[in-house]
Protein backbone atom coordinates (compact mmCIF):
# COMPACT_ATOMS: atom_id res chain seq x y z
CA UNK A 1 0.00 0.00 0.00
CA UNK A 2 1.40 3.84 -1.16
CA UNK A 3 1.31 6.18 1.63
CA UNK A 4 2.49 9.65 1.63
CA UNK A 5 5.58 10.87 3.60
CA UNK A 6 5.20 14.02 4.21
CA UNK A 7 3.63 16.64 6.34
CA UNK A 8 2.92 19.18 3.82
CA UNK A 9 1.06 16.94 1.33
CA UNK A 10 -0.98 20.21 -0.16
CA UNK A 11 -3.18 17.89 -1.81
CA UNK A 12 -6.59 19.26 -2.95
CA UNK A 13 -9.87 17.59 -3.44
CA UNK A 14 -8.11 14.76 -5.03
CA UNK A 15 -6.17 12.25 -3.05
CA UNK A 16 -2.82 11.74 -5.31
CA UNK A 17 -1.05 9.09 -3.37
CA UNK A 18 -2.60 5.87 -3.67
CA UNK A 19 -4.50 6.85 -6.89
CA UNK A 20 -2.75 4.77 -9.19
CA UNK A 21 -2.04 5.73 -12.27
CA UNK A 22 -4.79 7.87 -12.71
CA UNK A 23 -2.81 11.20 -11.89
CA UNK A 24 0.50 9.84 -13.48
CA UNK A 25 2.52 11.49 -15.61
CA UNK A 26 4.56 9.29 -17.23
CA UNK A 27 3.36 9.95 -20.80
CA UNK A 28 4.37 13.55 -20.45
CA UNK A 29 7.94 12.88 -19.59
CA UNK A 30 10.66 13.96 -22.21
CA UNK A 31 12.28 10.53 -21.98
CA UNK A 32 14.98 10.95 -24.88
CA UNK A 33 16.52 13.79 -22.96
CA UNK A 34 16.64 11.86 -19.29
CA UNK A 35 20.01 12.43 -17.79
CA UNK A 36 21.91 10.96 -14.92
CA UNK A 37 24.93 11.55 -13.36
CA UNK A 38 27.32 8.80 -11.63
CA UNK A 39 24.99 6.01 -12.83
CA UNK A 40 26.66 2.68 -13.29
CA UNK A 41 25.11 1.48 -15.85
CA UNK A 42 24.72 3.88 -18.84
CA UNK A 43 20.83 4.70 -19.44
CA UNK A 44 19.80 3.08 -16.28
CA UNK A 45 18.33 6.40 -15.08
CA UNK A 46 16.14 6.58 -17.84
CA UNK A 47 15.08 3.21 -17.16
CA UNK A 48 13.40 3.68 -13.58
CA UNK A 49 10.98 5.59 -15.23
CA UNK A 50 8.63 3.48 -16.48
CA UNK A 51 4.43 3.10 -16.51
CA UNK A 52 2.63 3.11 -13.55
CA UNK A 53 1.46 -0.71 -13.45
CA UNK A 54 5.76 -1.99 -14.05
CA UNK A 55 6.40 0.13 -10.74
CA UNK A 56 7.77 -3.24 -8.89
CA UNK A 57 9.65 -4.79 -12.05
CA UNK A 58 12.79 -5.60 -10.36
CA UNK A 59 14.57 -6.48 -14.11
CA UNK A 60 15.70 -3.01 -14.06
CA UNK A 61 17.23 -0.63 -11.79
CA UNK A 62 19.18 2.64 -11.06
CA UNK A 63 22.63 2.09 -9.29
CA UNK A 64 25.31 4.44 -8.66
CA UNK A 65 28.79 4.37 -9.24
CA UNK A 66 31.68 6.20 -8.10
CA UNK A 67 30.18 7.26 -4.80
CA UNK A 68 26.57 7.03 -3.34
CA UNK A 69 25.68 9.95 -5.15
CA UNK A 70 22.40 10.34 -7.78
CA UNK A 71 21.41 13.24 -9.64
CA UNK A 72 18.66 12.54 -12.10
CA UNK A 73 17.63 15.55 -14.62
CA UNK A 74 13.89 14.85 -15.97
CA UNK A 75 12.34 17.08 -18.15
CA UNK A 76 8.85 17.10 -19.40
CA UNK A 77 6.49 17.75 -22.34
CA UNK A 78 4.45 20.81 -21.30
CA UNK A 79 3.69 22.68 -18.25
CA UNK A 80 2.85 20.20 -15.04
CA UNK A 81 1.72 20.55 -11.38
CA UNK A 82 3.56 18.13 -9.61
CA UNK A 83 2.18 16.89 -6.37
CA UNK A 84 3.56 13.29 -5.99
CA UNK A 85 7.14 11.96 -6.47
CA UNK A 86 7.21 7.80 -6.20
CA UNK A 87 10.10 5.92 -5.36
CA UNK A 88 10.73 2.51 -5.02
CA UNK A 89 14.56 1.94 -3.83
CA UNK A 90 16.47 -0.71 -1.67
CA UNK A 91 15.31 -2.23 0.92
CA UNK A 92 19.06 -2.21 2.70
CA UNK A 93 21.85 0.40 3.25
CA UNK A 94 21.93 1.11 -0.55
CA UNK A 95 18.55 2.91 -0.24
CA UNK A 96 18.70 6.79 -0.83
CA UNK A 97 18.29 8.34 2.85
CA UNK A 98 17.60 12.22 1.09
CA UNK A 99 15.95 13.42 -1.84
CA UNK A 100 16.37 17.01 -2.75
CA UNK A 101 14.50 18.25 -5.90
CA UNK A 102 15.13 21.69 -7.96
CA UNK A 103 12.87 22.74 -10.52
CA UNK A 104 13.34 24.60 -13.68
CA UNK A 105 17.35 24.37 -13.84
CA UNK A 106 18.99 22.63 -16.70
CA UNK A 107 22.84 23.77 -14.99
CA UNK A 108 22.69 21.07 -12.35
CA UNK A 109 26.19 19.08 -11.83
CA UNK A 110 26.82 17.86 -8.28
CA UNK A 111 28.70 21.09 -7.49
CA UNK A 112 25.72 23.05 -8.15
CA UNK A 113 23.49 20.46 -5.93
CA UNK A 114 25.30 20.99 -3.21
CA UNK A 115 25.42 24.43 -3.37
CA UNK A 116 22.08 25.48 -4.40
CA UNK A 117 18.49 26.03 -2.26
CA UNK A 118 16.41 23.08 -3.38
CA UNK A 119 12.87 23.73 -4.13
CA UNK A 120 12.06 21.08 -1.41
CA UNK A 121 13.97 18.16 0.38
CA UNK A 122 12.28 14.83 1.67
CA UNK A 123 14.02 12.69 4.65
CA UNK A 124 13.20 9.11 2.89
CA UNK A 125 12.28 6.13 4.10
CA UNK A 126 13.64 2.51 4.13
CA UNK A 127 11.96 0.58 1.27
CA UNK A 128 9.53 -2.28 1.64
CA UNK A 129 7.41 -4.22 -0.94
CA UNK A 130 5.74 -1.22 -2.55
CA UNK A 131 5.97 2.40 -3.53
CA UNK A 132 6.50 5.27 -1.13
CA UNK A 133 4.67 8.42 -2.59
CA UNK A 134 6.04 11.99 -1.35
CA UNK A 135 3.72 14.70 -1.56
CA UNK A 136 5.18 17.95 -2.93
CA UNK A 137 4.57 21.03 -1.54
CA UNK A 138 2.30 21.76 -4.63
CA UNK A 139 2.53 25.57 -4.83
CA UNK A 140 6.22 25.59 -5.34
CA UNK A 141 5.89 23.04 -7.86
CA UNK A 142 3.74 24.70 -10.54
CA UNK A 143 4.65 25.54 -14.02
CA UNK A 144 7.51 22.89 -13.74
CA UNK A 145 9.25 22.18 -17.03
CA UNK A 146 11.77 19.82 -15.69
CA UNK A 147 13.12 18.36 -12.51
CA UNK A 148 16.57 17.36 -10.81
CA UNK A 149 16.23 14.83 -8.43
CA UNK A 150 19.41 14.82 -5.99
CA UNK A 151 20.22 12.23 -3.68
CA UNK A 152 23.01 13.01 -1.84
CA UNK A 153 23.42 10.19 0.89
CA UNK A 154 22.29 6.60 1.79
CA UNK A 155 21.46 4.74 4.82
CA UNK A 156 25.45 3.47 4.70
CA UNK A 157 26.03 1.56 1.66
CA UNK A 158 28.52 2.18 -1.11
CA UNK A 159 26.93 2.78 -3.86
CA UNK A 160 22.83 3.56 -3.76
CA UNK A 161 19.87 1.91 -5.68
CA UNK A 162 16.79 2.95 -6.81
CA UNK A 163 14.13 0.44 -8.72
CA UNK A 164 11.67 3.14 -9.90
CA UNK A 165 11.27 6.60 -10.31
CA UNK A 166 7.44 8.00 -11.16
CA UNK A 167 5.94 11.35 -10.93
CA UNK A 168 1.79 12.28 -10.59
CA UNK A 169 0.06 15.75 -11.10
CA UNK A 170 -1.34 17.64 -13.65
CA UNK A 171 -0.03 18.48 -16.87
CA UNK A 172 -0.90 21.47 -19.55
CA UNK A 173 0.45 21.66 -23.17
CA UNK A 174 3.45 23.73 -23.53
CA UNK A 175 2.12 27.09 -25.23
CA UNK A 176 4.64 28.85 -27.22
CA UNK A 177 4.13 32.53 -28.06
CA UNK A 178 3.97 33.09 -31.65
CA UNK A 179 6.50 35.38 -32.71
CA UNK A 180 5.35 38.90 -33.16
CA UNK A 181 7.24 41.09 -35.32
CA UNK A 182 6.42 44.83 -35.16
CA UNK A 183 7.97 46.62 -38.14
CA UNK A 184 8.25 50.29 -36.79
CA UNK A 185 8.21 52.56 -39.96
CA UNK A 186 10.16 55.12 -40.06
CA UNK A 187 9.88 58.32 -41.83
CA UNK A 188 10.73 58.82 -44.98
CA UNK A 189 11.50 62.49 -45.83
CA UNK A 190 10.55 61.79 -49.33
CA UNK A 191 7.01 60.63 -48.36
CA UNK A 192 6.52 63.69 -46.22
CA UNK A 193 7.22 66.81 -48.69
CA UNK A 194 4.86 69.37 -48.91
CA UNK A 195 3.54 70.86 -51.88
CA UNK A 196 5.06 72.92 -53.54
CA UNK A 197 7.80 73.49 -51.17
CA UNK A 198 10.31 72.46 -53.23
CA UNK A 199 9.08 75.37 -55.86
CA UNK A 200 9.34 77.83 -53.26
CA UNK A 201 13.14 77.25 -52.24
CA UNK A 202 13.89 77.71 -55.83
CA UNK A 203 12.75 81.32 -56.34
CA UNK A 204 14.41 83.72 -53.70
CA UNK A 205 12.98 86.86 -53.33
CA UNK A 206 14.56 89.37 -55.58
Amino acid sequence: MSHCHDEHCDHDHEDIPGSGDQFSLYSRIDLDNVRCLNELEPNSGKRIIRPWHDRLTNTEYLESDADEQLLVYVPFTGSIKLRTICLHTDRGDQAPATMKVFINRDDMDFDAAESYIPTQTWELIRQHDDVAEYGTRVAKFTNVRNLTLFFPDNFGGDTTVIRYLGFKGEWTEMKRDPIITVYEANANPADHKIPGADDKMDHSIQ
